[in-house]
């Protein structure tokens, strides 16, 4: 993590601060953390700690721990292979909803595709890079871009309520190395191209297998030795 330095939205930062070292794992599932050592860790006061942490709680990040603080939240496979299920049939509505959008209008198709490529070459450069949380936010970014480009704002504003976990669930994904990097954005290079042919049934089918394999890859992490010792080491 690093140190917060600007006052203004400070409990913000610090909010942000902690949430990403939760789903990059620098903060793993299980760990004991307490108020005193994250305000030294971020050079901060304790009560912009406690006000972050009343939100973690309530977005289920972290919970109480008796009298030593608060821990981590361990990731709970059973919902997040709900939650991936939804994804699943919300990202596949996004891709085929935008296959239609950019058939229509050549002017949309476009800035989609000048949009999409640049994502998807930002992407494939951090594939030999180890900065997990920089990996996250471009997976991130390459599927809001399918969820902006729609034109039904219901499907991120859905997505919104839980892109946070999902982000936790990408974290355990990437950083298992399970599923190749360059792999993932094969996959995002073929949804593209679908949306771009505008075949929405192609799209809608490449965006759901897409959601699909990484709820697999999730369950293979939560399921292995490697990651339970990794919980048990916490």
């Amino acid at each position: 993590m690093y140190k917060i330095d600007a006052p203004a939205q400070l409990i913000e930062q610090v909010y942000h601060a902690i949430l990403d070292a939760i789903c990059t794992g620098a903060l793993a599932p299980n760990e004991k953390i307490t108020q005193e050592g994250l305000a030294e860790q971020l050079g901060v006061s304790r009560q912009p700690i406690l006000q972050a942490f009343q939100i973690l709680k309530r977005e289920g990040f972290i919970e109480d721990a008796g009298r030593k603080g608060v821990m981590v939240t361990a990731l709970d496979p059973q919902r997040l292979m709900q939650l991936y299920q939804v994804r699943a049939v919300l990202d596949g509505l996004a891709a085929r909803s935008t296959a239609e959008q950019w058939k229509s209008d050549a002017a949309l198709r476009a800035a989609g595709e000048r949009e999409g490529r640049a994502l998807i070459e930002a992407g494939r450069a951090l594939a030999d890079m180890r900065d997990l949380s920089a990996r996250i936010l471009a997976d991130m970014d390459f599927h809001q871009f399918i969820y902006r480009s729609c034109g039904n704002p219901m499907i991120g504003q859905t997505t919104a309520l839980h892109w946070q976990h999902i982000r936790r669930a990408m974290g355990a994904i990437l950083s298992s190395e399970v599923r190749s990097h360059l792999a993932v954005w094969e996959e995002h290079e073929a949804i593209l191209q679908a949306m771009l042919e505008g075949r929405p049934a192609l799209a809608d089918k490449l965006a759901r297998q897409h959601a699909e394999s990484a709820a697999a890859h999730l369950a293979r992490v939560l399921t292995s030795a490697h990651y339970a010792d990794k919980r048990r080491q916490a």
